[in-house]
């Protein structure tokens, strides 16, 4: 569980503990932030369905029930739920590799399997809540996230080009990977075919979106795009002109049932994707809700945000919409607006719903293209160029393993991507416990403590080597201590003492702990008085069962470096 500074009053849970107590003050920035929140993510969810293959209306779906459900259940004040574009990119991915024999993007049978998928994430994000999974958000590091968001926006990217081109997206199978690379370069080649009018409705909406990012950030880039898109291909009857529209989009709120044409064997095996999303939707969500509580000084509960982001999706499931997560850029739209409380969402809500009960017609007038263009844009946000080097500036071994992660996305495909990420993470991790920066404790001339290299023949005193293990001791790195012991050991001329610094040392596994009573067996028999010092109680208690105490004697603990030099010399 993770918390922040409690806000004064906050109430520990129940419905709706991201609204409740509620300062009427907020009340104004509320409902702005949740209507600019509308105006920025209605056209950026409905280029989510070209990722995720679902017909445009399912997007704003995303921003109804899932939204009210995390808003009563969840307990973050600022975190949106809605459609997101990582896990669009997952969703379409794993539709796609189930090979069913007429499935098609934007068909019933799709959007009934991409429903089938937030059902699937809504249960297993449940039952790591019932488990107390929240913590395995964690096991996904910040550098292979990032490279795991480079990979799926290139791969966003490169999907919306034949849409801006207005030719039809090669078809390309092959038996492993996902295609992604190679139908880029066969669009390419069909750039002599593309319709210049096309084109230029993707230019326009790109130069659209570019300028009012960066000069007129006060109104949304994205709805003059989309407005200026329709209001032109009405004007100038682009679809008689070879510009693909929308078309026809179905007005009303979503009818709630079960996705139709679920079978055993199609949830089946969707639910290596939903493992993959469930990971996602943890890593990014617990991310933002952290961030986010913590710039305001709010608490949060990552357990309890977890049964907020079930109800989200079996909302999604059971409205007819796709997968939702805790979306970066939407929070930061509506943190940027000034929201308080989740009553922004709520007022997001009720703005979407006057949109689907009056204002669907004109939708119909949107260029294909103008989506194809938000989305590309979208995609290439998710490339963090500055995020990328700095990591390669500060730890360039982790840049390639998120250069690794991204590319894996990229040319194999994004489930693989996320377990690549996950299985980097640890490695990483243990890869820095398996050769951990051990040092001899040295003393300058005016007794300060000193780092010196642990390598052959280096002493801290005469007779004396105080060595300071890093880390804690396991199976992967106890063989590497038992070496460096014994090369210091056996280099050490005179040595009559050797003490293990153990404030680093804050666990020791079955195989750890016998390495001590091995490494203490073998100096003291070459007559070395072996100390441990500065050891914590959990870890002493640990030394007491695997016989380390009974070998070198309880005396031969010391709680710090000076008693230690003491009896050296008084010995």
């Amino acid at each position: 569980m993770s918390r922040a500074t409690d806000r004064p009053g906050a109430i520990p849970g129940g419905l709706f503990r991201a609204v409740l107590p509620y300062d009427r003050r907020w009340l104004r920035d509320d409902l702005l932030a949740g209507i600019t929140l509308a105006a920025l993510g209605i056209p950026e969810v409905m280029g989510y369905t070209r990722i995720a293959g679902t017909p445009v209306v399912t997007g704003l779906y995303t921003m109804l029930l899932p939204m009210i459900a995390f808003a009563a259940l969840g307990s973050s004040r600022h975190l949106v739920v809605a459609g997101d574009s990582a896990t669009a990119a997952i969703v379409s991915a794993s539709i796609a590799g189930l090979a069913v024999a007429g499935l098609a993007p934007g068909s019933p049978e799709w959007l009934g399997l991409a429903s089938l998928c937030a059902l699937l994430c809504g249960g297993l994000l449940l039952l790591a809540r019932l488990l107390r999974l929240g913590f395995l958000a964690d096991f996904i590091s910040r550098t292979v996230l990032v490279g795991f968001l480079t990979g799926v926006g290139i791969q966003v990217a490169l999907g919306q080009v034949a849409g801006m081109l207005g030719v039809a997206k090669p078809e390309v199978s092959i038996p492993f990977g996902s295609g992604t690379a190679i139908s880029f370069v066969a669009t390419l080649g069909e750039v002599g075919q593309a319709s210049g009018l096309t084109v230029l409705v993707s230019l326009a909406v790109i130069a659209t979106l570019v300028l009012f990012e960066r000069r007129i950030r006060a109104i949304p880039g994205g709805l003059v795009a989309v407005l200026g898109a329709i209001v032109l291909s009405f004007v100038f009857d682009l679809a008689s002109r070879g510009v693909s529209i929308l078309g026809p989009v179905p007005g009303g709120l979503p009818a709630i049932g079960l996705p139709a044409g679920i079978t055993a064997g199609s949830a089946i095996g969707l639910v290596p994707a939903a493992v993959s999303m469930v990971l996602v939707i943890l890593a990014q969500s617990a991310a933002t809700s952290r961030a986010y509580a913590v710039r305001s000084r709010e608490s949060f509960d990552e357990n309890d945000d977890l049964i907020g982001l079930s109800l989200a999706n079996v909302a999604a499931g059971l409205s007819g919409t796709f997968v939702v997560n805790g979306s970066p850029t939407k929070t930061e739209m509506v943190d940027s607006a000034h929201s308080r409380t989740q009553l922004a969402q709520l007022t997001t809500v009720a703005t979407v719903a006057v949109v689907l009960l009056f204002l669907t017609k004109p939708l119909e007038y949107l260029p294909d293209a103008a989506l194809s263009a938000v989305v590309f844009v979208i995609g290439l946000k998710l490339v963090k160029i500055p995020d990328l080097q700095e990591i390669r500036r500060l730890k360039p071994d982790e840049f390639w393993i998120a250069l690794a992660t991204a590319i894996v996305v990229v040319t194999i495909g994004v489930e693989q991507g996320i377990l690549l990420a996950i299985i980097l993470s640890v490695l990483a991790h243990v890869r820095r416990h398996y050769q951990p920066h051990n040092t001899i404790v040295g003393f300058d001339d005016r007794g300060h403590r000193t780092a010196l290299p642990a390598t052959t023949g280096t002493l801290t005193e005469p007779g004396l080597i105080i060595y300071r293990f890093a880390v804690g001791l396991f199976f992967a790195n106890a063989a590497g201590f038992a070496a460096q012991v014994r090369s210091l050991v056996d280099g050490a001329s005179g040595l009559r003492w050797f003490a293990l610094l153990a404030d680093g040392m804050d666990d020791v596994d079955f195989t750890g702990g016998r390495t001590v009573a091995e490494v203490a067996t073998e100096i003291q028999e070459r007559g070395v008085t072996f100390v441990i010092v500065h050891l914590a109680e959990p870890v002493r208690q640990e030394f007491d069962r695997y016989g380390v105490t009974e070998l070198i004697g309880p005396e031969r603990y010391y709680d710090t470096l000076d008693e230690v030099r003491a009896a050296f010399h008084d010995g």
